[in-house]
């Protein structure tokens, strides 16, 4: 490895900063957009139940919203109403929708970084590449020179940085938009969940708050 650093010259090194940071990102959307860390499957259902027969007190609230993104957003219609039992449906649908808002920017965190650096990586390699490329036609110029003995493994040099760099800059580029485009389809498939439940969610609010 070390070797094929040496023969693509110092070009590669912006490129191996973003494979390192790539890798950092992959990991903690992996991690962040689970699941059970974003939306529960029966989150919904238990939080319907806990509030069907009145508004739960603030502890239990809080823990609702320690327990996931989705938590977060459904205890923040529970604490509107904990502060305005006469909330208006109207401003309780603007509480989730900005508490879904906040979610959604959360879930979205680092996507465009990724992004970033998939759409870069080929450039910097291509850039690499065209250094290499400069190098090959520098020794070429100075074909007539006395020195030109050591001109063969100069030419050998400025191909090996032009191929070397082509070919880790789709390395990196490849993977971080494969994993780019299945985060960006997880948090679009977490906002839908995270909609639909919040929409159930004041409908059984409104329903439970009608005697008031």
């Amino acid at each position: 490895m070390l070797t094929i650093i040496q023969a693509a010259g110092w070009p590669i090194w912006p490129l191996l900063a973003c494979s390192v940071a790539a890798l950092a990102l992959v990991i903690e959307k992996m991690l962040s957009l689970q699941t059970a860390k974003v939306a529960p499957r029966r989150l919904i259902d238990e939080a319907i139940e806990l509030s069907r027969v009145q508004i739960p007190s603030i502890e239990v609230v809080s823990r609702l919203a320690r327990g996931s993104v989705l938590g977060r957003v459904l205890a923040s219609g529970l604490h509107a109403i904990h502060g305005n039992p006469r909330l208006s449906e109207t401003e309780l649908r603007s509480t989730l929708e900005g508490a879904g808002r906040e979610a959604a920017q959360q879930l979205e965190k680092y996507l465009s970084t990724l992004a970033t650096i998939a759409s870069a990586a080929p450039l910097l390699g291509l850039l690499g590449t065209v250094i290499g490329m400069i190098e090959i036609f520098g020794v070429q110029g100075q074909a007539g020179a006395p020195t030109g003995g050591g001109q063969p493994a100069q030419l050998a040099q400025g191909i090996s940085m032009a191929l070397y760099n082509t070919a880790f800059g789709l390395i990196v580029a490849i993977p971080s938009l494969v994993f780019w485009r299945h985060f960006r389809s997880r948090v679009d498939a977490h906002l839908l969940t995270m909609e639909l439940a919040s929409e159930r969610f004041v409908r059984h609010l409104n329903t439970l708050r009608k005697p008031l």
